[in-house]
């Protein structure tokens, strides 16, 4: 399966999202409460299941401040993806940038973390 480029501008509700399967690198920026987050992380899960299937390596770089619990539940089955992988050997990582002003997306980040094995760093944005 020969993966697409994924390119999305963000919208009021939808993070803009930049999938490359070259660079092994998946980026999500901004807020996260779609009327339909399958539509929105179907076609990302199935980029990231199908890269990750070929060994490749997933570089995640988020840096999304609020989501609903929607996009909570699919942000848990892109990590499961990942932690799958990484357990398989694989290599996955994710970099999630926030607001260091922003309390609660530092407690959502670090509950995310606890549940990941593979490498997860939570990095404060340049303001």
């Amino acid at each position: 399966m020969i993966l697409e480029v994924i390119e999305r501008a963000a919208t009021q509700s939808t993070p803009e999202i930049h999938a490359c399967p070259e660079q092994g690198l998946l980026r999500m920026k901004g807020d996260s409460y779609p009327e339909n987050s399958f539509e929105l992380f179907g076609p990302v899960l199935e980029w990231i299941e199908a890269l990750l299937q070929q060994g490749r390596a997933l570089q995640l770089e988020l840096r999304v401040a609020y989501m609903n619990t929607s996009s909570v539940k699919a942000m848990m089955d892109i990590f499961d993806l990942m932690e799958d992988a990484h357990g398989k050997g694989g290599n996955v990582a994710v970099r999630w940038y926030y607001d260091p002003r922003n309390e609660r997306v530092i407690e959502m980040v670090e509950e995310f973390k606890e549940d990941c094995s593979f490498p997860f760093d939570v990095l404060p944005e340049d303001i």
